[in-house]
């Protein structure tokens, strides 16, 4: 990426997420007095001044971390820091100078970037004169600041800007093809991201849950710019028990919204199950360009129609979203992982496309004239002309005399001779009916 990173470190609870909030304007990473919510790095686009930056948020530091989650956030976040053009270095005010803060300190002179340190929940004036206790860390002059009340933010975005290195070129994202990777836990979706970009990025455990944040990775293939997002695995609301899985899941179907494709991992392993299909539903409801990927492919014993099988299971359980197109891979052994990419370029290439008006009404004709509407109760219902006002999806407009009395079971017909004439592979089109005027 040409755009500048910039990582916001700091041991757990300092408020990184919370100051990462603020700077962006936006609730975007998780907030709770639980440590060690924020797991993975969780970038996004931010703007200030007239500069565009990525800012990452990271998971809380702890130094010499041994166990597993603690130890992978800490391999995260030292990978941030080796990443990043700028590091935001985070502190308490309430808790003081802390000896993590001092290891971390020591960490960062070692690395030899930028250091911009900033004081955090300096929420009163009186609190200003407790923070010259950092200089301690030999990292410059603090800045004092406050998430909660948003005291200092200007001033911390200012310097941050000051400190950005010269942009030759911009990644822009508004170009960018975004991906949300979807599906119930441990699916393996941190795994797939990983092997499709070919680097370590987001946290792979064999523990469910363990992706909690929306995650963004851009990155570039064969010229063509994506966004990744991979996304805490979605549960049944039912199973949704703590107040984190509660904004996980609120967050997931949030970034289903604000995607372009959404790629719906699959265990190929246990088969289809009901909260793959609530999944499926859920961003075929949101209206995205839709590919699905059956992972583990390689723990499947097979011979030549297993694929067959288990597509035409998938078809029989989710009739209404047999235009969805399915891949097999594995995550783990990188079998045609690569090659999902021309599946999402393809169906987001049909989520934009256009129909000229004049053809859309050679082939209203055609298909009017095979079968034409039935009547209801002695209203013989004509359907007059088509237009398609809008993409992203795809939408068309039938016009006809009596729009009430066109029967579902038509409507059906009409979407597909749509998708048999024209490719609309992956995309859930949206049919309207108007009264002529």
């Amino acid at each position: 990426m040409s755009l500048p990173l910039v990582a916001l470190i700091g041991r757990p609870n300092v408020g990184k997420s919370s100051l990462f909030n603020r700077f962006l304007q936006k609730r975007l990473a998780i907030v709770d007095d639980t440590p060690g919510v924020t797991r993975d790095r969780n970038y996004s686009l931010c703007e200030w001044a007239g500069r565009q930056f990525y800012l990452i948020d990271t998971g809380g530091i702890i130094p010499g971390s041994k166990s597993g989650i603690s130890r992978m956030v800490l391999e995260q976040s030292e990978m941030a820091v080796e990443q990043a053009d700028l590091i935001v270095f985070i502190v308490d005010c309430l808790t003081g100078l802390d000896n993590i803060d001092q290891q971390i300190a020591v960490r960062l002179l070692k690395s030899d970037k930028k250091v911009l340190l900033l004081v955090n929940k300096v929420d009163r004036e009186l609190d200003e004169g407790e923070i010259y206790q950092f200089m301690r860390l030999g990292l410059g002059e603090p800045l004092a600041v406050s998430a909660t009340v948003g005291l200092g933010i200007g001033e911390a975005l200012d310097s941050i800007v000051e400190l950005l290195p010269p942009v030759d070129e911009t990644f822009g994202e508004d170009e960018a093809v975004r991906i949300a990777v979807i599906g119930r836990p441990n699916v393996g979706k941190s795994m797939f991201i990983n092997r499709l970009i070919g680097e370590e990025r987001t946290i792979v455990s064999d523990i469910p849950g363990t992706t909690r944040d929306a995650v963004d990775t851009p990155f570039e293939f064969e010229g063509r710019k994506y966004v990744l997002i991979d996304t805490a695995g979605l549960r049944r609301k039912s199973k949704v028990k703590e107040d984190i899985e509660y904004y996980t899941t609120l967050r997931t179907l949030r970034t289903i919204e604000n995607c372009d494709v959404a790629v719906i991992l699959l265990d190929s392993s246990e088969g289809l199950l009901f909260q793959d299909l609530k999944v499926i539903e859920d961003a075929a409801a949101a209206r995205r360009a839709l590919v699905l990927v059956a992972n583990k492919w390689d723990l499947v014993e097979k011979d030549e129609r297993t694929a067959d099988r288990f597509t035409e299971e998938i078809r029989a359980n989710a009739k209404t979203l047999s235009f969805i197109p399915i891949i097999y891979i594995s995550a783990l052994t990188g079998q045609r992982v690569i090659k999902s990419i021309s599946y999402i370029n393809r169906v987001y290439d049909n989520w934009y496309r256009r129909l000229p008006t004049s053809e859309l009404n050679k082939f209203l004709e055609e298909v009017v004239q095979k079968q034409p509407p039935a009547a209801v109760r002695g209203k013989y219902i004509k359907l007059y002309y088509i237009t398609q006002p809008a993409i992203r999806p795809p939408t068309f407009i039938f016009f006809c005399n009596y729009p009430k009395s066109l029967q579902k079971s038509y409507l059906r017909y009409l979407e597909n001779q749509l998708r048999s004439r024209y490719d609309f592979e992956g995309i859930p089109i949206r049919i309207k009916v108007k009264k002529r005027t």
